[in-house]
């Protein structure tokens, strides 16, 4: 009986720009706007268990975080607010992975994780990471974030957000963007956000 070559795993992702993305060896040559921000703008939050006639998207998300963040750090650099909006961009491609799932594949999730995020940053001319004290503070945002759309989207009463994500101060459902909106409309949202930090990283506003 003949023997059955096997098929090499398939590990990039064809995007609809036209790029072929390596999962396992990104190349920031292959990263493109407009496919993260039309990603992004289709993966839902919380597994798409939230209220509303829309998902809450990352890229609303990522807006939400990168506001906070300006609240937070009213004297960050354009830099440091590029890389808080885009600091759930790898999920354009490996979509947005709940936390007790990411504590059950364990490292390997980050380790591609982290790939795509060199990948991304380079894209734009960015540091390949965040320092430490910078991804502290997008954790910051992040969390205060979360505890929003937990309270008003998903389902969480605020006993069990504060414990999951601490207490917001100084911050309001009011101040927030936190509507679901359509995914083009969220698409067209992020791009806009990203241009327009991105003139002022170039000098231009």
């Amino acid at each position: 009986m003949a023997s059955v070559t096997p098929i090499s795993a398939r590990a990039w992702q064809r995007m609809l720009s036209g790029r072929r993305l390596d999962l396992l060896d990104p190349s920031p040559l292959d990263v493109e706007l407009i496919d993260i921000a039309h990603g992004l703008a289709r993966v839902a939050r919380w597994n798409g268990q939230t209220h509303g006639d829309h998902a809450f998207s990352v890229a609303q998300h990522s807006i939400m975080v990168e506001q906070i963040f300006c609240i937070n750090q009213p004297q960050a650099s354009a830099d440091d607010r590029m890389m808080a909006l885009l600091h759930d961009a790898p999920e354009f491609v490996i979509g947005d992975m709940i936390s007790p799932f990411k504590a059950v594949v364990g490292g390997g999730y980050k380790t591609v994780e982290k790939r795509l995020e060199a990948a991304i940053h380079l894209r734009f001319g960015l540091a390949p990471h965040p320092s430490r004290e910078l991804k502290a503070q997008i954790k910051k945002a992040d969390q205060i974030a979360a505890y929003f759309e937990a309270v008003e989207l998903a389902g969480f009463s605020e006993t069990e957000a504060k414990k999951l994500f601490g207490m917001p101060r100084g911050f309001s459902r009011e101040m927030l963007p936190i509507a679901p909106e359509a995914a083009t409309t969220a698409q067209v949202h992020f791009v806009r956000r990203f241009e327009a930090i991105d003139a002022e990283r170039a000098g231009k506003s």
